[in-house]
């Protein structure tokens, strides 16, 4: 491995398991292990597993494991190296050169934030005192400060074919790397490099820890597309960051503001609230959700007031009631945006709006009226159902009771007749979830397998023999030098987990204790997970020597058995002959 192994296993001492999970969860104790609901995927009973003796964590809903730097690189959208430097940086350490200088996907990050980082300078300073001026014209027009455009970073592209590109260039970047950060890209025609953004005003979108990991353009004139943002890069995925969070998460209110573009984010900032985030150019997602939670208790979704605005507003709620989420929606009458209202209204109007802001479920309920007569029989039947399958979603019993009482009123429903149907349907709800997270579940972990380990599926059996052999290993490093002359690696089947089986081999000639952060280098973050899912899946299991000298069998007389490629025409004969007599 290339970073010093007593340094990983310091650090990992330094920094246990469980302190650095819950600065982004809220872990519960559960026996001899912790646990929550899983931050890398949506689910409602916790599968997230900590594992204290071990210093591990396994997910038995999605199959994300590993140990502490695994979960900071999954968590922060690392590699192994960043994920190093930004554990040790919070425990005050400072990380030893590597042992090698080789090229990595670290080193390719760091190139492009700092592509992102001239490229964004650039913008700026084109947008203050260059030529064209229509990109400054437009952020005034917008009234917003000089204050406010240097703290954003907004800018301007200009249009120009290639002044980007020959800038970076006369930096020491090669063509390859530009295009790699995706600010430029190549002609069919003529095979010429070309900028990316041209003719926009520019909008940096910044990390958590202040790198510029991309941009959103927006055009000036009806030329399409309107918006233009990055696209999916090694350091920037646009369904996983939210825009302006680099500012929000600093703010002190535990309530974020959830706007629907950048030209809101930065208006409702302005006016004092620095805890307005927005999208970058897609519906919430459900990893976004999460990263919310991360950071507040509480989410103000101020959409537009368009159709669009509204629908988008209900997939939100949804996604944010998955994460535990308490959820308001902003009403503007008078104004489409919070953007148009603090202009129009001014900004106390738009604190007493926000504080006065209504919940979700009122704002779903309400909803359930559009396009429905409600004076006809008909009318009231398909409300009541619209009704109750809003009322049945509300996660605690309490809080639906109220609901269902004020609800029963407002339409003149019985409330036996109302809370009857909605347990009715709850119950339902509750088998049909379990169905098909128990199908979600087989299907990820499946997939998972195929992917990671693709030969275990036409060899089950040997593959199972080879995971008691690692699991066997892992509990017992000391028994190195025996397990390689019971079961060599060369006899395993499966190179996924010879390749395994070999690295803990050579971790356990130079250590006490196996820890799976020594091999964290050499493996991605999807395979740390299935080597914690082997460990987590037989940690009941007694795995003797006599189980292991079994399973070593098992392998050998596979390796014994000759494939069809291995079988000459002198084998065939000689099997039909015996087979004849």
């Amino acid at each position: 491995m290339a970073l010093n192994d007593e340094f990983t296993l310091e650090l990992k001492n330094a920094n246990p398991i469980d302190s650095v999970i819950s600065s982004y969860v809220q872990l519960k104790k559960r026996g001899r292990t912790l646990v929550c609901n899983c931050p890398f995927h949506s689910e409602k009973t916790p599968s997230f597993t900590v594992f204290l003796d071990s210093q591990s964590f396994y997910c038995f809903g999605c199959g994300a494991g590993g140990d502490i730097f695994t979960f900071v690189m999954k968590a922060e959208n690392l590699d192994f190296m960043e994920a190093v430097r930004l554990i040790a940086e919070r425990s005050g350490m400072t990380v030893p050169e590597r042992k090698n200088n080789s090229p990595d996907n670290s080193q390719r990050r760091t190139r492009i934030y700092e592509m992102n980082r001239l490229a964004a300078n650039f913008f700026y300073k084109n947008l203050v005192s260059g030529k064209d001026k229509s990109g400054l014209d437009y952020f005034i027009k917008r009234q917003l400060s000089p204050q406010t455009i240097k703290k954003f970073g907004l800018g301007y592209a200009p249009d120009s074919w290639d002044e980007l590109c020959t800038m970076l260039i006369s930096k020491g970047y090669s063509e390859y790397e530009i295009t790699d950060a995706w600010l430029a890209g190549r002609s069919q025609k003529n095979n010429r490099l070309y900028d990316m953004f041209r003719k926009r005003v520019m909008f940096p979108i910044v990390d958590m820890r202040g790198n510029v990991i991309g941009f959103g353009g927006r055009v000036l004139d009806d030329s399409k597309p309107k918006y233009l943002n990055t696209s999916k890069t090694l350091v920037f995925d646009k369904g996983s960051n939210l825009f302006a969070m680099n500012f929000a998460k600093n703010s002190d209110s535990k309530r974020l503001i959830l706007c629907e573009g950048y030209m809101d984010v930065i208006a409702v900032n302005q006016a004092g609230f620095d805890n307005a985030i927005a999208t970058l150019g897609t519906a919430i997602t459900p990893d976004q959700a999460r990263l919310v939670k991360r950071y507040a208790e509480e989410v103000i979704i101020a959409y537009d007031s368009d159709g669009a605005g509204q629908t988008a507003a209900r997939k939100a709620i949804s996604h944010f009631s998955d994460v535990g989420l308490r959820t308001r929606i902003l009403r503007m009458e008078g104004a489409k945006d919070p953007d148009e209202y603090i202009k129009k209204f001014g900004v106390q109007r738009f604190r007493m709006l926000i504080d006065k802001s209504d919940d979700a479920n009122n704002f779903l309920i309400d909803r359930c009226e559009n396009d429905l007569d409600i004076e006809t029989e008909a009318g009231k039947v398909e409300l009541l159902k619209r009704v109750s399958r809003v009322l049945a979603e509300i996660p605690t019993a309490l809080e639906r009771e109220v609901y269902i009482s004020r609800t029963a009123k407002k339409y003149d429903f019985p409330v036996d007749v109302l809370k009857a149907h909605i347990d009715g349907m709850i119950r339902k709800n509750s088998y049909n979830e379990k169905q098909n997270q128990w199908r979600t579940i087989k299907a990820q972990t499946a997939v998972s397998h195929d992917v990671i380990n693709p030969e275990a599926s036409k060899h089950k059996k040997e593959a199972r023999a080879e995971e008691i052999i690692i699991c066997r290993l892992m509990r017992h490093p000391e028994e190195a030098d025996k397990l390689r002359e019971t079961a060599p690696p060369e006899i395993f089947v499966t190179q996924f987990n010879k390749k395994v089986y070999e690295a803990l081999l050579n971790i356990a000639d130079n250590a006490k204790e196996i820890s799976l952060s020594i091999i964290g280098d050499e493996f991605s973050p999807d395979e740390m997970g299935k080597i914690s899912g082997i460990q987590a899946k037989n940690r009941d299991m007694t795995i003797s020597a006599a189980s292991v000298a079994d399973c070593a069998n098992v392998l050998k007389n596979h390796k014994s058995l000759k494939t069809a490629e291995d079988i000459s025409d002198d084998d065939i004969r000689n099997i039909f002959a015996s087979k004849k007599s």
